[in-house]
């Protein structure tokens, strides 16, 4: 049997203005108010409702596309559609209670880490609250527990590993290249595969270093597939998504299971690829079952095959890791790596960003231990479950979130004070959205926005103590130089586009 499970990975890095929550206005995204409205309308709604035409062009049918594929849904961008386009929000939540019929109980929808940050470069505490804050975002839209988490640029190493374990995620999604060696269970030796050479036809089991016997699967995503789909002319018809898959099939091995997996951003059908919702519907519904191809999500695979291999994943440069989209491991996100570079424009300032931001983190870490512990019994466990209020804000849910966490009755103004706490560390959290580091320059949009979530941080901090914490901050942000003449260093970005001063005074 030939199965094939396609990902995709639908996610726009959080847009709201952290003073009012709400979308500024994007001339970027013309002719819509911003980029989320115009990537929805490319590619989110057409995926609930992708059109299969005849040779007159003629609607023949329908296709919910999230009915057959595996996908996973950024929180923010799944609460702004069911915010502002409910009717597509209920046929995503619906196509996912479909799959779950047509696979054996097996949901296609899965969770993400809260809100994309680059998991191997987090700290701990930060770690288990992106997992515990994704799973407890799943379960509060889809009814369900999830038995997978997509992991943010798929950037993984093994402390990310090990709070996944602890947390009882079942799989999870990586790119072969990742993959460092692999084993038969029960042999001895471990064959090196370093080089792309593991078999992604199959899923792998990575095991705890800490925990006996316990482990969670992996499932490596075909690379060229997965390439050819995001980047060549793959998606131009259906024929040609048929025969790449084929040519991915084991031909010797036909008589055993094969998974052919593709793994791409969601966003690529329709958005960065005009209309090919609709030659992925076609591909799912006509041509798969016509050339007895089993579309199967990655739960079901799972109870259906046993997971035969072992695999060890690469720890890349300290520990850190690797990802799917810089050959470098995470340099991407700390580093003048190259990867994203644009024209001669050098990204050196990434390094002192991150290193600014780490600083910031530690600060507030002090603070929310400080104020924190006079009022919350544990105050991670607090920031775990902080979830709640965050999914649904109302009087009932924070008294009890209170009642559960506090160490003793408290007054109004000491709530409010651990509910500033809190937000403060949402806010910290936001402010290491990966998509601030991934292009080329300091005063792009991207990295605008994790600078608003900082400076949100850094108020809401000073506010609570009577500190001055922005002073120290700059301090280090000013090392990260801009590549625009107009723009001298990141202070220089944060304090004209983040806070309004006219530097030039």
């Amino acid at each position: 049997m030939i199965n094939v499970c396609i990902h995709g990975h639908f996610y726009q890095p959080p847009r709201e203005n952290p003073w009012s929550g709400e979308i500024e206005l994007q001339p970027g995204a013309k002719p819509y108010h911003d980029w989320n409205e115009r990537i929805y309308h490319e590619c989110y709604k057409p995926n609930s409702e992708a059109e299969i035409v005849n040779d007159k062009g003629d609607i023949v049918k329908r296709v919910n596309n999230y009915e057959h594929i595996n996908f996973n849904f950024g929180p923010a961008l799944l609460a702004w559609i069911k915010r502002k386009h409910p009717d597509t929000y209920n046929k995503i939540i619906e196509a996912d209670k479909q799959s779950i019929k047509t696979h054996n109980g097996h949901g296609n929808a899965i969770a993400m880490c809260y809100n994309h940050m680059i998991m191997p470069l987090a700290n701990y505490n930060d770690k288990i609250t992106q997992v515990r804050w994704g799973l407890a975002d799943f379960k509060y839209h889809f009814g369900r527990d999830s038995e997978g988490i997509w992991l943010p640029e798929t950037a993984c190493n093994h402390e990310t590993i090990e709070v996944l374990i602890n947390e009882r995620i079942r799989y999870i999604i990586m790119d072969s290249s990742q993959a460092d060696k692999i084993r038969k269970s029960g042999a001895e030796q471990w064959q090196d595969v370093a080089k792309n050479g593991i078999d992604p036809r199959h899923s792998y089991k990575c095991y705890s270093k800490i925990k006996n016997h316990s482990f969670i699967n992996i499932f490596f995503y075909d690379g060229p597939v997965s390439k050819a789909v995001a980047f060549d002319d793959v998606l131009m018809n259906s024929a040609n998504l048929l025969n790449k898959i084929f040519h991915a099939v084991k031909k010797e091995e036909l008589s055993t299971e094969q998974l052919i997996s593709v793994a791409t951003d969601g966003e690529t059908f329709g958005h960065h690829k005009k209309f090919t919702e609709r030659t992925l519907a076609y591909f799912l519904t006509g041509l798969a079952p016509e050339n007895n191809l089993k579309i199967v999500n990655f739960g079901e695979y799972l109870e259906m095959n046993n997971t035969e291999y072992e695999v060890m994943i690469k720890e890349g440069t300290n520990v850190e890791g690797t990802s799917w989209s810089c050959p470098h491991g995470v340099e991407r996100w700390k580093d003048d790596c190259g990867c994203g570079r644009t024209g001669d424009w050098n990204q050196k300032w990434r390094k002192p960003l991150r290193e600014s931001l780490d600083w910031l983190r530690d600060r507030l870490i002090e603070i929310y231990q400080e104020k924190g512990s006079l009022y919350l019994k544990d105050i991670w466990k607090a920031r775990n479950e902080y979830i709640k209020v965050i999914l649904n804000n109302t009087n009932d849910i924070k008294n009890e979130f209170i009642i559960n966490n506090s160490v003793k009755k408290l007054s109004d103004a000491e709530a409010a004070i651990c509910f500033k706490l809190l937000e403060m560390q949402k806010f910290t959290m936001l402010m290491y959205t990966s998509c601030g580091w991934f292009f080329s320059e300091i005063s792009g949009i991207e990295t605008i926005k994790i600078l608003e979530y900082a400076s949100r941080a850094i108020e809401i901090a000073e506010e609570i103590t009577k500190d001055s914490i922005e002073e120290g901050f700059l301090k280090i942000l000013s090392k990260a130089n801009s590549n625009l003449d107009r723009y001298k260093n990141g202070k220089d970005v944060y304090l004209t586009l983040v806070k309004n001063v006219n530097v030039s005074t």
